[in-house]
């Protein structure tokens, strides 16, 4: 199976923990290598082998919810998605 290297999730989380310490605990699980949680629900993790359940789980034990999966690269790269007329 092919490594997961980006996931961006739309989270809705409580007040409490703040979004420091939630990137915190995101950023320490393993293959995860960076982390970037937005006041707008949006937390985008990037890193070599990502492990979406305990990403899943370790939301879920900090009071928070994953809303959806809004985008995930994986494969030996991250491919950015390219603009087609239809996004226009």
């Amino acid at each position: 199976m092919t490594d997961i290297k980006k996931i961006v999730l739309d989270v809705l989380k409580p007040h409490q923990p703040s979004i420091v310490e939630l990137s915190r605990r995101l950023a320490a699980l393993h293959g995860v290598v960076g982390v970037n949680c937005m006041i707008d629900d949006k937390i985008t993790l990037e890193g070599t082998a990502i492990d979406y359940e305990k990403v899943e789980a370790t939301v879920r034990a900090l009071g928070a919810v994953i809303h959806s999966i809004d985008s995930v690269s994986a494969g030996k790269k991250i491919v950015d998605a390219t603009k087609t007329p239809q996004d226009l």
